[in-house]
């Protein structure tokens, strides 16, 4: 094993320090180096840092059974022991820290971490907030997801000890958290510990994200929401996270003086209103009421300050995402009402704003909300806010109020609402963000006539608005246009990216006398669609929403392309969906499996309307 590994050959190693030590004496276990005015640091030193990174490409190589697992891991820990936050805190010891602690039983991973933190836990707060060592606290915390777990095993021949050992890990995370409520102010503001602190919120809590990972030099984060898995967590957490959210509620001011501690509160309100959704209520209103409590100018509320700072304003757009009915209402009554489109206009305040559009889809106040920002629609598009434009649109479609004055406003913002005759203009106009005169390149004078102009320019928020407006009730002037368009126009709108998504939405939206009329324009172009690597996309969507008239009506012009379509990547894919073999060879069999499927995606369709 490594053990016996690091004990006999250790000396060969040729692995440099991986964190940068120089040459400095060797102790056990470690090396001294001289820090920046705290004297002289200890570090790992470079034999146990090529034993730690052998360690690491052996768990890469998985195991063949638990029994050999398990001995692994109990050989590397006895390496660890003794020396846990100088593992911790080197790069190379930290990656394997975090890939072993997963493998490790609870008492194991509690074992770690009462050596982490010491007999009080004072050592916790160096260790949290080290860039290696964070990842560590947070992998160790995060295997009390397996708490439920280990005591259900088997539920009649639990034993004390095996409560001792979960009990162990249970007592080191309420440590951890005592350590963190007493110096709350400093993890909260630490670009490492605040990630500790958020971990620790979502544990204390019963739910988890995926793992934390290292964002790479260059690449972009996606701001999507990670999708969290709830656990069984024991009584004592439940007390514990009530704790810790009133010590942080003391230092409620950082929530939007400091970026890092905003993220904390965001995390804070996220978890509470997913698992504690009274205490979420009441934090929401003791934010909310510091937030609105200050004295900005006289007649103006401080909200509209915080709005445009960009930590507070991520806050608020949680605050505003989580709210209820009544919270939300106060928010634009008294404070944001009268503002909203200075506050669509501005760089950093749109955002809020859209989280508010898309909050108060369902309530009475959209209306009034609705009212004030349609005003703005051209000023906001000229602004390049298409977020804003987009979200009341979709608002619109799910309330189901003013649709008309929508799509009516959006008409006079391309230009195309006067005369009537531009009105089947509107869909390559909302794709492109273009006017009239700039789409078609023409005077604004009345009586000139449009040019034909090959579709051209799509763009994704055009494609995200036009989405949205395919959602409403009357969508006539869309599905006009849209049969205006030249075939070749419609296979470009098909195989483009931002297009295809329009084309899918519109005519799998459609009644069956409307795709009627759109498939009629799209005959003779099915072969190219289908050799597409987007357009075969939306032909199967279609496809599915189609009747078996129409069915039959695409499977007839793909047929006697059948050695094209074999040989294609993507059309290939499209002649087996399409059972194409059963068309040409077994005509009948293959109309009655297409009679079947288009009764059971009728029946299926009327039961979720």
């Amino acid at each position: 094993m490594l053990a016996n590994e690091r004990r006999k050959g250790g000396k060969k190693s040729k692995h440099p320090v991986e964190d940068g030590s120089g040459e400095g004496k060797k102790k056990k276990g470690g090396e001294k180096r001289k820090g920046q005015g705290e004297g002289e640091k200890i570090r790992l030193d470079a034999l146990s840092v090529g034993y730690f990174r052998r360690v690491g490409d052996r768990l890469n190589e998985g195991f063949q059974d638990n029994e050999e697992r398990e001995m692994f891991v109990e050989n590397v820990l006895s390496e660890v022991k003794g020396k846990a936050s100088l593992v911790a805190m080197n790069q190379i010891g930290s990656i394997t820290l975090q890939h072993l602690l997963p493998l490790a039983s609870l008492e194991q991973v509690g074992e770690v971490l009462a050596e982490l933190g010491g007999e009080s836990g004072s050592g916790f707060k160096a260790v949290s907030c080290d860039r290696c060592g964070g990842h560590v606290v947070e992998s160790a915390l995060r295997q009390m997801s397996r708490w439920s777990e280990a005591s259900q095993k088997d539920p009649s021949a639990t034993t004390e000890e095996e409560e001792d050992d979960a009990g162990l890990l249970e007592t080191q995370v309420l440590c951890l958290s005592q350590v963190v409520r007493d110096n709350n102010s400093e993890f909260i503001r630490h670009v490492h510990g605040s990630h500790v602190v958020r971990t620790l919120i979502h544990v204390l809590g019963g739910c988890l994200g995926p793992p934390r990972t290292e964002a790479r030099p260059g690449g972009k984060e996606r701001s999507v929401a990670p999708q969290l898995t709830d656990f069984e967590i024991p009584t004592s957490f439940w007390y514990e996270l009530k704790s810790l959210t009133e010590a942080l509620m003391e230092n409620v001011q950082l929530s939007v003086r400091d970026a890092v501690a905003s993220v904390v509160f965001q995390t804070v309100l996220t978890v509470c209103h997913r698992k504690r959704p009274k205490l979420c209520k009441q934090l929401l209103k003791r934010i909310t009421e510091y937030l609105t409590g200050h004295s900005a100018a006289p007649g103006v509320s401080p909200l509209l300050v915080f709005l445009k700072d960009q930590a507070s304003s991520h806050l608020i757009e949680t605050i505003i995402q989580l709210s209820h009915k009544s919270l939300l209402r106060d928010l634009y009554k008294y404070h944001l009402k009268g503002h909203l489109v200075d506050l669509a206009l501005h760089a950093i305040a749109n955002f809020p704003i859209q989280r508010l559009t898309a909050a108060s889809a369902t309530h009475k106040h959209f209306l009034r909300l609705f009212d004030e920002l349609v005003q703005g629609v051209e000023a906001i598009l000229a602004s390049g806010h298409m977020g804003v434009i987009i979200q009341l649109a979709e608002s619109c479609a799910e309330s189901g109020e003013r649709q008309s004055e929508m799509m009516q406003c959006l008409l006079q913002a391309f230009h195309c609402a006067e005369p009537g005759s531009r009105h089947v203009s509107c869909l390559p106009l909302f794709m492109s963000l273009l006017t009239y005169e700039v789409y078609y390149q023409s005077e604004a004078a009345e009586g000139s006539t449009q040019k034909e102009v090959p579709l051209s320019s799509i763009c994704y928020h055009g494609s995200r608005l036009v989405q949205a407006l395919a959602k409403f009730k009357e969508r006539s002037l869309l599905l006009s246009s849209l049969r205006t368009l030249s075939p070749a126009d419609l296979v470009t709108l098909a195989s483009d990216p931002a297009g295809s998504h329009v084309l899918q939405a519109l005519i799998t939206t459609s009644s069956d006398k409307g795709r009627g009329k759109i498939l009629k324009r799209l005959e003779g172009q099915y072969v190219h669609m289908a050799c597409s690597r987007l357009g075969s996309r939306v032909l199967e969507a279609v496809w599915n929403s189609c009747s078996v008239s129409q069915r039959q009506s695409i499977a007839q012009e793909l047929a006697p392309r059948e050695t094209q379509l074999r040989a294609d990547q993507f059309a290939r894919h499209v002649w087996a969906k399409f059972a194409l073999s059963h068309f040409v060879h077994r005509r009948p069999h293959w109309q009655e499996i297409q009679t079947g499927e288009s009764k059971k995606q009728k029946l299926f369709s009327d039961i979720l309307e």
